[in-house]
């Protein structure tokens, strides 16, 4: 499970999208991202999602997007990614909660 906070844009997108390629690099990957602490996206956003996305399905794995956010929602549906992503409202039964995975800002608040 990843969780990501704050914003997903043009200056958090490179040291994000290098943490989800070693964490997409395996057979198999089973990931989660933990989109609910998320306040803006932009296309660097989602292009580094759709990025993710295409190297687990490459590698047969899955990925899902949590999100309880109307905003996040509305966002993916105007870029035509609504169907695209397996979208859950909480955390699948199973996933551990801690975070491995920073953008803006780790868990913890210290910068990336």
């Amino acid at each position: 499970m990843v969780m990501l906070r704050d914003e997903i844009d043009l200056l958090t997108a490179p040291a994000l999208r290098a943490r989800l390629d070693l964490l997409t690099a395996g057979p198999r990957p089973d990931l989660v991202l933990d989109l609910r602490p998320v306040s803006f996206i932009d296309c660097a956003g989602l292009g580094v999602l759709c990025r993710a996305r295409n190297r687990v399905l490459a590698r047969r794995g899955r990925l899902r997007l949590v999100t309880d956010s109307t905003f996040l929602r509305r966002v993916l549906r105007h870029a035509g990614l609504a169907g695209v992503f397996e979208v859950l409202p909480g955390m699948p039964e199973g996933v551990a909660g801690t975070p491995t995975a920073p953008t803006a800002n780790t868990a913890d608040g210290a910068p990336v």
